[in-house]
């Protein structure tokens, strides 16, 4: 094994579900599913296929002699041919009904259909317990004050939990085009070689109806409410487009929420879970580096470039169909979705095991609380009898001079103390100290957070379990 490449994928990230969804005993064990219901519903509707075929056919399904595949295929070139010999062979009293009046389509994209349903489904279920691990740490510290920051620059102080609803809105973005996208699933059903049906109303001599019936009666035996109405030889390449910018948009969020957790980890007031045993440095070895969110990071960035792949094959689909979608295809769908299921199981760890340190964010807030007092102070100094004009002034002039010692000499922030000294303000150190409580700068920011848990985020997460088993 270590003289070949292996996709790192599977081999660092991805769970084992979601690479048992994309494996291929999953793949051509649908195939022969496939195989089975659409014998089935032409049995249903009047052809002359036995029971004993039918039940041949469903002995072997699950059991699938690869390398008699790969062999018809080193011989035939054509894959779905090679799966329908070696199936026969298998099944020698149903060997001439398989796939009959079906199109290598017809196994090939109802069964992309169906894994990528299957792996939609998978990642709505991490999506929300992550977004369970992140309601819960919100809620918990709602009413924490702690430093705002616009471009990286302290700004209005909020709450760390109401920094945490940020990320958490993203997410149900997210959860809103997934359960969409899962609402309108299709099939492609049975449509023939270029999807009009043609073989097929051939072999039920005219009767448009019949053929109506097998292609609705094959999409419920496989869970499906409908089919796509129309289609080339293939369905539609928008639906792999569209299911990529959904994975697409949760790295986005992904990335945006471990980028500022890196951030906050840089500040020391928050910090990604470590290990007892870790190791964040080979040379430095006091270093905690933010491993994890540096990971989701990466791989987000590959996501959301590989939504871009399906876009352009969609693009570039000639009448009917080409083929140049095929070996784009195989990678770009699989890769996006191992590649989220990793960033999810490793964001949901990180997010459940954050910690917080109050005592860094408490003094970074005393630092720059000050300035943002000023308003306060010069309100409450002007109701004692100063002048406004000449004590904002004052105040603009003592500020640039504490931001200047501060900056230049290392000096703690000394505002508060030259505006005691000034004798204009009439106001006392004890009273200025005592309107820096930070809790009365942060606004509507723990209403804010609760309001959004308990109105937005509750009612999509009832009955989700708080904890995912990572594999």
């Amino acid at each position: 094994m270590y003289q070949r490449y292996e996709s790192p994928l599977c081999a660092r990230y991805a769970g084992k579900e979601m690479q048992g969804i994309f494996s291929p005993q999953k793949k051509f064990s649908t195939w022969r599913r496939l195989w089975i219901v659409l014998a089935e519903a032409q049995q249903e509707l009047g052809l002359p296929i036995t029971d004993e075929q039918i039940e041949e056919m469903r002995q072997h399904q699950e059991d699938i002699d690869f390398a008699r595949a790969d062999w018809w295929e080193s011989r035939v070139k054509h894959d779905v041919m090679a799966h329908i010999h070696t199936y026969g062979e298998q099944c020698p009293k149903a060997q001439g009904i398989i796939h009959l009046g079906a199109t290598s389509a017809y196994v090939g994209d109802n069964t992309d259909i169906i894994v990528m349903t299957e792996a939609m489904e998978l990642v709505r279920q991490k999506l929300r317990r992550l977004m369970r691990a992140l309601a819960d740490f919100a809620g918990q510290y709602k009413d924490l004050p702690t430093l705002g920051y616009t471009h990286f620059q302290t700004a209005q102080p909020t709450t760390v939990g109401k920094r945490a609803s940020l990320w958490l809105m993203e997410f149900l973005l997210d959860l809103e085009q997934i359960e969409f996208f899962l609402s309108r699933r299709r099939l492609r059903g049975v449509k023939g070689t270029t999807g009009t049906q043609a073989s097929f109303l051939a072999l039920f001599e005219g009767d448009h109806d019949k053929v109506k019936a097998l292609d609705q009666r094959v999409a419920a035996k496989l869970g499906f409410q409908e089919s796509f109405p129309v289609t080339g030889q293939t369905v539609s390449r928008k639906l792999d487009s569209l299911a990529l910018n959904v994975l697409s948009g949760i790295a986005q969020s992904a990335a945006k929420t471990a980028g500022d957790l890196r951030l906050l980890q840089h500040l020391g007031e928050i910090e990604e879970p470590f290990d007892k045993l870790q190791v964040g440095s080979s040379a430095m070895a006091y270093k905690r580096n933010p491993m994890g969110c540096e990971r989701i990071c990466s791989l987000a960035r590959y996501v959301i470039a590989d939504a871009q792949n399906p876009a352009f094959t969609s693009a570039s689909q000639w009448l009917e169909r080409t083929l140049d979608d095929s070996a784009n295809k195989r990678i770009s769908i699989p890769e996006g979705f191992l590649a989220i299921d990793g960033i999810l199981d490793l964001l949901i760890k990180i997010i459940s095991g954050l910690v917080v340190y109050p005592k860094v964010i408490e003094k970074h807030l005393e630092a720059e609380l000050p300035f943002m007092a000023t308003e306060q102070i010069l309100m409450l100094a002007v109701k004692k009898g100063g002048s406004r004009q000449e004590l904002h002034e004052k105040i603009r002039v003592y500020s640039m001079e504490v931001v200047k010692a501060m900056r230049e000499e290392g000096e703690e922030n000394r505002l508060l103390a030259k505006i005691a000294a000034d004798p204009a303000f009439r106001l006392t150190l004890e009273e200025l100290q005592a309107m820096l409580k930070p809790a009365e700068f942060v606004g509507r920011a723990p209403q804010q957070t609760a309001e959004f848990l308990r109105d937005y985020i509750e009612p999509q997460l009832a009955n989700t379990v708080a904890r995912l088993k990572v594999d």
